[in-house]
């Protein structure tokens, strides 16, 4: 029963911290030469809209996310549009998509490099050139819509990783 007991526990807090990577993260999404500032685990949901295609018929077209940041549980900041990760001591970065690898199922989005292109404020976030996205859980939504112009949002959980160079 102690080991039981002993499991459940290490189950609780490999789920409830960020995880990294147990393997090298694929070529695609590495920052070699880079150290980590800040490690935060997200929850929110990835928002979408129903658009007309290049072939006119009506599909979900992703549109932002929406995200608390956590460390241990406690609320550090916010993940939206830009994209753009806001740090409660309001530092802020904006960044774009340099490389992607799939995520772990056929419904987690993809695991993400992106690359900073504005700071905003000063503190943790301030020295950050990358952000990798990594860990992913859910988010996907495919498949035909029925109204152009509706929205529908799916849960996802993610790692987020800021470096640094050097």
């Amino acid at each position: 029963m102690t080991t039981l007991k002993s499991l459940a526990f290490a189950v609780l807090v490999l789920t409830s911290t960020p995880a990294f990577a147990a393997d090298p993260l694929p070529d695609a999404i590495a920052a070699p030469g880079e150290s980590i500032v800040l490690s935060v685990h997200a929850e929110g949901a990835q928002v979408y809209e129903c658009k007309a295609g290049t072939d006119g018929k009506l599909a979900w077209a992703f549109r932002e996310p929406i995200a608390t940041l956590l460390v241990e549980g406690k609320t550090i900041g916010r993940h939206y549009a830009g994209p753009n990760w806001e740090h409660a001591d309001g530092s802020a970065v904006a960044a774009k998509a340099a490389g992607n690898a799939p995520g772990t199922t056929a419904g987690d989005i993809p695991w993400l490099k992106l690359e900073v292109t504005t700071h905003r404020g000063s503190g943790v976030l301030s020295p950050v050139t990358t952000v990798q996205r990594i860990n992913t859980r859910g988010g996907k939504l495919d498949g035909a819509c029925d109204k152009a112009g509706d929205f529908k949002s799916a849960p996802y959980s993610a790692d987020y990783v800021f470096l640094k160079k050097g």
